[in-house]
């Protein structure tokens, strides 16, 4: 008896583990706004490699000369890593123009990213889940 309760307590938190991350991710147009489109350079201070999407936080200088810190979402490291990324693609100090989708929430400095381009012009797809986006 006790043995089949250890088991259906295993199973039972098995099953809502793998639950979490399925809720926890979201659909596009819950988030971004397709009808805001955003691009701005800024400087990379920093790239998050996580699961479900990756994190690019940049430093944007306005005109006033005061800078924004924003957060651009990416898609999956694996998705990015067949597109042409490495760890290495956007260190701390890159300057880069990012095309992309505003947050709903206009008062977070966040986007959805589709492009980054370099100063050389070379261009990397971010994997958007915008409706839009390169597949």
């Amino acid at each position: 008896m006790r043995t089949q309760l250890a088991v259906a307590v295993a199973g039972l938190g098995l099953f809502l583990g793998a639950a979490v991350p399925i809720s926890a991710h979201h659909a596009f147009a819950a988030e971004f706004d397709a009808n805001k489109p955003v691009n701005f350079k800024g400087t990379v201070t920093k790239m998050e490699w996580t699961n479900p999407h990756v994190w690019i936080h940049l430093d944007v200088k306005q005109p006033d000369g005061s800078v924004e810190k924003w957060s651009v979402e990416a898609g999956t490291p694996n998705v990015l890593f067949r597109r042409g990324f490495t760890k290495q693609a956007l260190l701390p100090g890159t300057e880069i123009v990012v095309d992309g989708y505003q947050a709903r929430d206009y008062t977070l400095k966040r986007a959805n990213g589709r492009n980054v381009t370099y100063p050389d012009g070379r261009k990397l797809f971010l994997a958007s889940s915008a409706p839009d986006a390169e597949k």
